[in-house]
């Protein structure tokens, strides 16, 4: 067995197809990062749920910012209880073979870059489970400027790490205890957190609601698709004030005729300029062809 392993990392997550970190975690570009991070957890939900990805999110969390949005490329982790054969095996092999140095958790922070976020799965254990404090957010801090942590257990020092404003930490709970009695048996692997599961290099979006895992290869694609989800809800606001259109229009595919008004006001319209790198010619054949094929009743998601 081998902690964070560039062979593995890249066997897992063979539909990425630009760069990656040295150790093989993709590495979805800052630009998709920013855009990401002015999106919504439910238009990122979308694209992910209609392409089959339905164990993507969580929110049964304690979040230290509650209104603070966190997004970042995952490092992940998972813990497992305590077994002594497997704990000295595995804790001397990082020590001896890897060189690294410090408990389990201290590997993986020590590991963290710019833009990145711990995500760990404790097995939901709280007591002796607490992941980081103090100390550890406070390198976390200082190693992702603007990242953070997820993690399927505890943590300790509430108070320290409140004050720690340019991350979030979204957790299970909080003891006065320290990390003990658990052995990590996989770093950078595929990781359970709650209902969902996330691999390295996922983009994590933490919002009010909970966290949602997008893989690598579909993160600017869910990036687009909230956008244009967002333009268009502006361009309909716009319209259902004005009485143009009725919600059942604005809340159904659209017509040809609808979209033509949308495509001029959004040539147009100011509230459209930071818009303007999407392009709508494949929404535009596909009202073509439903007019074709008659009417339909569905709601736009």
């Amino acid at each position: 067995m081998k902690f964070d392993n560039l062979e593995d990392i890249i066997q897992l997550t063979p539909q990425w197809k630009g760069e990656r970190f040295e150790n093989g975690r993709p590495k979805v570009p800052e630009d998709v990062l920013r855009r990401i991070r002015k999106i919504t957890l439910e238009e990122a939900w979308g694209p992910l749920w209609h392409r089959g990805y339905k164990f993507q999110f969580e929110g049964d969390f304690k979040i230290v910012h509650p209104d603070q949005v966190m997004v970042g490329r995952a490092v992940t982790a998972v813990m497992v209880p305590q077994r002594p054969d497997l704990h000295e095996t595995l804790l001397n092999y990082g020590h001896e073979q890897e060189g690294r140095s410090g408990f389990f958790n201290q590997w993986v922070i020590d590991s963290l870059v710019e833009d990145d976020v711990v995500v760990v799965d404790m097995f939901d254990k709280v007591h002796l489970g607490t992941y980081v404090g103090g100390n550890l957010s406070t390198a976390i801090s200082t190693r992702t400027k603007r990242g953070g942590a997820v993690i399927w257990g505890g943590i300790r020092d509430n108070q320290q790490v409140s004050e720690i404003k340019n991350i979030n930490i979204y957790y299970r709970g909080s003891d006065p205890t320290a990390i003990g009695e658990v052995t990590m048996v996989g770093m950078n692997v595929p990781t359970r957190i709650g209902k969902a599961i996330c691999l390295p290099g996922d983009v994590v979006l933490g919002t009010p609601a909970g966290v949602i895992f997008i893989p690598p290869h579909l993160a600017e694609l869910t990036a687009v698709q909230a956008e244009k989800s967002q333009v268009r809800d502006i361009f309909g606001f716009v319209r259902l004030k004005e009485g143009v259109y009725s919600t059942a229009q604005i809340d159904a595919s659209w017509t040809t005729a609808l979209w033509e008004d949308f495509t001029q006001w959004f040539e147009s319209d100011e509230a459209a300029a930071e818009y303007r790198h999407l392009t709508w010619e494949t929404e535009l054949e596909e009202a073509r062809k439903n007019e074709l094929d008659g009417p339909r009743n569905d709601v736009r998601l």
